[in-house]
């Protein structure tokens, strides 16, 4: 087992116009390219009318991960089509044989319904909606927050959020290839009693490394849905070995108002640190530098 300790946090800062520059911006997944940067954020406007909350996702680059230049428009937006008509959330993003893939969730407030969509492209700007990749339905509701990685099995697994009985659960699937089909394999972690974790669970970013151990940072929460990170470790094939006692990160204290959460959406290597890409009361990015020791 190894040991995570965070070692700086830092605001990240978006360089950008309106609409973007008014809205609340979240889960922020960020990737390198050669000397860039790259990042998609979701972006959603703080309107007390949900129909009016749309989300869009945004992209941007940079030259040290942590100051971007953003878009003026949205990379992927709300359509036509039922499936994600009032939103396109919480964007993630593998780049494979020089074509990327992108995850994310489609929303219709009217159904209030979530499904699980793949978008590609050869340009991050330029991406087409293929399809669902897993839809809503029993026992798997509402699939969102997806992380996906190839483990070092070389066996694609893709990671997800679902609803069932009243709680988010955190499901597993697995594909030879990066764009599915998928074989869903059921609940990945549960939640435990008297716990941080003790409620809900979500997918949070998988780091496969050869020099180190294969890690997520999930989020969880209680009963009060107050979201924290933590970590969980596999091996080669994606069984579980060891799992955070206590949060990684916890939010600052929230005010009146305010949601109690903080939560993950990429990380990425730096020497011998890991980047954690990250949000906080749904409108805040940051950026966490983890130190990694043994295991």
């Amino acid at each position: 087992m190894s040991r995570y300790t965070v070692k700086k946090i830092e605001p990240l800062e978006l360089e950008c116009t309106a609409p973007l520059a008014g809205m609340y911006k979240l889960s922020p997944y960020v990737w390198k390219e050669k000397h860039t940067y790259k990042m998609l954020i979701r972006a959603v406007n703080p309107s007390d009318d949900v129909t009016q909350q749309a989300a869009r996702a945004y992209f941007g680059t940079s030259k040290d991960g942590l100051n971007f230049k953003m878009d003026d428009g949205p990379c992927l937006a709300p359509s036509t089509q039922s499936y994600d008509k009032d939103g396109c959330e919480d964007p993630s993003v593998i780049l494979f044989d020089r074509k990327y893939y992108v995850y994310y969730t489609g929303w219709n407030v009217t159904k209030r319904e979530g499904q699980l969509m793949l978008a590609t492209g050869d340009d991050p700007r330029n991406l087409k909606v293929e399809e669902i990749s897993i839809a809503s339905k029993e026992p798997y509701l509402n699939p969102k927050e997806a992380t996906l990685t190839r483990l070092k099995n070389g066996m694609w697994a893709l990671f997800f959020e679902y609803a069932q009985d009243g709680r988010s659960k955190l499901g597993r699937a697995f594909s030879k290839n990066p764009d599915g089909p998928w074989r869903i394999e059921g609940e990945f972690l549960q939640a435990r009693d008297d716990s941080w974790d003790s409620y809900h669970l979500s997918a949070g970013p998988a780091l496969v490394d050869k020099d180190f151990q294969t890690v997520m940072f999930y989020n969880g929460s209680n009963p009060q849905a107050h979201w924290r990170i933590g970590w969980v470790e596999m091996d080669d094939h994606g069984k579980i070995t060891a799992r955070s006692e206590e949060p990684l990160i916890t939010p600052p204290a929230s005010k009146p108002g305010q949601v109690d959460i903080a939560f993950s959406a990429s990380n990425l290597r730096d020497g011998n640190d890991i980047w954690l890409y990250y949000s906080t009361e749904d409108q805040q990015p940051f950026r966490a530098i983890i130190s990694v020791e043994g295991p």
